[in-house]
């Protein structure tokens, strides 16, 4: 992609939410977009249209992150209540709630095949929960981190977290072959104080993330070596 590739002109503004928007999410087809926040709930869009779709109303405290399954058939939430909410999309319903982080949980992401979600925590750990099982105890912790866990991203078989101990890691998920093994540490960004996210480019090939000096890093995902490096902002 280049600069020409990228949007210049507002299409929509989706409004409904009172207060702040913590996260905003499109769909695999990127027909339709989640959006969460302050008001303790989760709105459904149709973004290209402008029209909001659907609410989803449940949780006790802000919600910061969400994400839906790429058939669109289930969705997945945390934020201030400490728990990870699993819904179904058409009947708004929630399946199950996930419990056992000991402090806010800042992001969530299911894995490809939907039947694992993990999340992210203020308690400084990961923690992988099983869809599929009645159990809402974690079936893996991860807990190496120095300071809260802010930001995930998922390949098939690796978790890609930020963390405000100004890393980045790579972890090894595979049932049966690992037991959360760290496999690459990233560093050379500033990631003390805000949410900064990481996530693999579209060629699985590097991994990215923002900085707090302003700066959005690229590593090599093998050798974490700092392939690019630019000023994109001012710093916060």
């Amino acid at each position: 992609m280049s600069a020409g590739d990228l949007p210049t002109k507002e299409a929509n503004v989706l409004k409904g939410h009172e207060g702040a928007v913590l996260a905003a999410r499109f769909n695999a087809d990127g027909n339709y977009c989640l959006s969460c926040g302050k008001d303790r709930t989760i709105r459904l869009w149709n973004p290209h249209r402008g029209i909001h779709i659907k609410t989803y109303k449940s949780h006790g405290r802000e919600v910061r992150d969400v994400h839906v399954t790429s058939d669109n058939s289930k969705l997945c939430s945390c934020g201030g209540d400490r728990q990870v909410f699993y819904w179904d999309v058409a009947s708004g319903r929630v399946i199950r709630k996930f419990r056992g982080h000991d402090s806010e949980v800042n992001a969530v992401k299911f894995n490809e095949y939907a039947s694992v979600v993990v999340s992210a925590g203020y308690d400084r750990s990961l923690r992988a929960w099983d869809c599929r099982s009645h159990s809402t105890e974690p079936i893996q912790i991860i807990d190496t981190f120095l300071d809260s866990v802010m930001s995930i991203g998922l390949t098939k078989s690796e978790i890609i977290a930020g963390s405000v101990d100004g890393t980045v890691r790579t972890f090894d998920m595979r049932i049966g072959r690992s037991s959360g093994e760290l496999l690459q540490e990233y560093k050379g960004h500033t990631c003390k104080s805000f949410k900064m996210d990481c996530c693999l480019t579209n060629t699985d090939a590097h991994v990215t993330g923002g900085s707090e000096d302003g700066s959005v890093f690229f590593w090599d995902l093998v050798d974490a070596s700092v392939v690019s490096n630019f000023r994109a902002h001012a710093s916060v």
